[in-house]
């Protein structure tokens, strides 16, 4: 499930998830459209979670005749939403939908840390950032997370926990407080933090292995979502690794964000050519990558069950083009097409559009990925290896 704190979204992943304002930004740029061959068959999932017209009148009516009638417009489009049978459909307030755009933008208020849930259901830190309130208590990668607020968050959905440090259910806001219980071996204590307006660091790189200057050591290169500016940042350390050194990209707990920034983290392995094709209300097009990326160095992917959305679509571009391996456990599944309309109240509804498929014509919605390599413990150290045997550097 999604790891880092800084998720987008507010109720959960149905929320969390959206490849949302993303292919809004994508039509309005026409960054790559035209006819072309459907690939395989939707399934009957697929089909009946395309919102219709009607669909999206009566969200549009709900919501403005509760607004006249001096009800909540939000709550009203919620409803209709949920009756539509859009499994990925979301509304959002206008609260929720501002604080969802910064989050695009690369921030959001939290406490600054992420997490992953490890394979006996316990939420273990696995980044803490720089001068955040989680850094500034003194928490750090390894320590486990077992309460937040009194609420104990053992087996519990990443997700989930992500909703609590934010304080998404409550509305709370920079300045207000969460009650951790951290565990450092056999100690447990509490830990009061102040939530604060932060940064995202959606991308860090570093070297694999005892760093030489003469050698073409692998460099890891980790992506937590795809914000703006991840794009590039991603290239840019392809760029700057040494000739010869393998890359490491590791999509594990990246939720997604936005499809452009993961379609330029695409072209920085591949010389154009196809990423993924998508429909929107029956409409065929496709995204391309942008010629002069790394083609040689050696690649490998890793991907578990909270790599979803954008970051799905990259796994798959790089699995079908034969340009990485990719390693780790089956992806979440969500390669659906939201798009967003402002609703009477100023409440914004998110509703399904459309699915895309990998460059070879696979659907992804409801399905995920396979890697190619499935391996559930240890699933970094055997990346390595893997990248190691395609003469990447260790």
């Amino acid at each position: 499930m999604p790891g880092p704190e800084n998720r987008f979204g507010s109720r959960g992943v149905r929320r969390g998830a959206a490849l949302t304002l993303v292919f809004a930004s994508v039509l309005a740029t026409a960054a790559a459209t035209g006819a072309l061959p459907r690939g395989e068959r939707g399934t009957e999932m697929e089909a009946q979670s395309v919102a219709s017209s009607a669909d999206r009148d009566a969200v549009a009516d709900a919501a403005a005749e509760a607004v006249a009638d001096g009800k909540s417009g939000t709550e009203a489009a919620e409803e209709a939403v949920s009756r539509s049978g859009d499994r990925w459909g979301a509304v959002y307030d206008e609260r929720e939908y501002q604080e969802f755009e910064q989050a695009l933008d690369g921030s959001y208020t939290g406490v600054g840390l992420a997490a992953r849930r490890t394979a006996d259901g316990l939420v273990t830190v696995t980044r803490v950032q720089r001068g955040g309130p989680a850094a500034r208590a003194g928490i750090r990668a390894g320590d486990l997370l077992r309460t937040v607020d009194g609420h104990r968050v053992d087996k519990r959905a990443v997700s989930d926990v992500v909703a609590l440090l934010r304080g998404d259910r409550t509305g709370a806001a920079a300045g207000s407080t969460v009650v951790l219980g951290v565990q450092r071996g056999s100690v447990t204590r509490t830990e009061t933090l102040r939530r604060a307006r932060l940064t995202t660091e959606a991308v860090s790189v570093r070297r694999l292995g005892p760093y030489r200057s003469d050698s073409s050591a692998a460099v890891l290169i980790e992506v937590d979502s795809f914000t703006k500016g991840s794009g590039t940042a991603v290239r840019d350390a392809v760029l700057k690794a040494p000739a010869g050194a393998g890359v490491l990209l590791d999509l594990r707990g990246n939720s997604g964000g936005l499809v452009t920034e993961a379609v330029t983290a695409a072209s920085a392995f591949l010389d154009g050519g196809l990423v993924a094709t998508y429909d929107v209300h029956g409409e065929q097009r496709a995204l391309y990558a942008e010629a002069g990326g790394d083609t040689g160095r050696p690649v490998v992917v890793l991907v578990d069950g909270g790599t979803m959305s954008a970051a799905e679509l990259l796994t798959g571009a790089l699995q079908d083009r034969g340009r990485a391996v990719t390693v780790g456990s089956r992806t979440f599944g969500k390669g659906s097409v939201q798009m967003p309309s402002r609703l009477a109240g100023g409440s914004v509804a998110e509703l399904t559009v459309g699915h895309y498929r990998t460059p070879a014509g696979h659907s992804v919605d409801g399905r995920g990925i396979t890697p190619d390599l499935a391996v559930s413990a240890r699933a970094q150290e055997r990346a390595e290896t893997v990248l190691s045997g395609l003469g990447g550097g260790s």
